[in-house]
């Protein structure tokens, strides 16, 4: 479970303070599909990489399962984020030069997994997300809905307990939206999941069962009452 408390981030530009979080207090439950929206610049990626233990904030706490990530050493916060922590970007971030099943196992490498195993779990990963014979193609040998489906077998691999991912269907037209978000909804039924997702896309806020709305670093909850739907 995450537990923000007091979350305050601000940045030095030309001489003055920008506040990009203030006093966030937030609780995400274990299994929690969390979507955050809001205008841009209002916060919604910090969030996000504060979660992360991408970024620290410049006061508050953030506690998962009662450790605070802001206090940890960057050598714990590496391990953290490679052993419980998977991330979705908007732009897949696919090393070009490796194959689907390749960029799946680079999640693995830090933790030490022996090369065999690094395969089965690759293999395994991507045939969940429906790319098991597309395992030996280059990401410019796929569609961008593709690209994206490796990039989640990629999160997923490592096994982890939270999924975070920032604007995962922003490059992605209507039709494939519904498909990667169809996905990212059953894998975190089937898997239990915790899942936070930032997104400008209001017919996916929609389907949120949480949604968190941030507007000039300022945070908003509602519960959604068309969730799943």
């Amino acid at each position: 479970m995450y537990r923000l408390t007091g979350v305050t981030k601000t940045y030095q530009a030309k001489n003055r303070t920008v506040p990009a979080l203030q006093d966030v207090d937030l609780t995400i439950e274990d299994g929690d599909l969390l979507v955050i929206q809001g205008p841009t610049g209002g916060g919604k990626s910090t969030l996000l990489q504060m979660l992360g233990g991408l970024d620290r904030p410049t006061s508050g706490s953030i506690e998962l399962d009662g450790v605070d990530v802001a206090r940890l050493s960057e050598a714990k916060l590496t391990r953290l984020r490679a052993e419980r922590l998977g991330f979705v970007f908007q732009s897949f971030n696919l090393l070009p030069t490796l194959s689907a099943q390749e960029n799946v196992e680079t999640a693995l490498a830090p933790l030490g997994v022996r090369a065999a195993e690094r395969r089965a779990r690759a293999t395994s990963a991507l045939e969940s997300v429906g790319l098991g014979e597309r395992a030996g193609h280059l990401p410019s040998e796929l569609s961008g809905g593709q690209q994206q489906r490796v990039a989640i077998a990629r999160a997923l691999v490592k096994e982890p307990r939270v999924i975070l991912a920032d604007e995962p269907t922003g490059n992605l037209d209507e039709e494939t939206r519904d498909d990667i978000m169809a996905l990212l909804e059953g894998l975190w039924k089937d898997r239990g999941l915790t899942f936070v997702m930032v997104t400008h896309d209001s017919s996916i806020a929609r389907r949120a069962p949480r949604l968190a709305t941030l507007k000039k670093g300022r945070i908003s909850l509602r519960e959604s009452a068309t969730a799943g739907g």
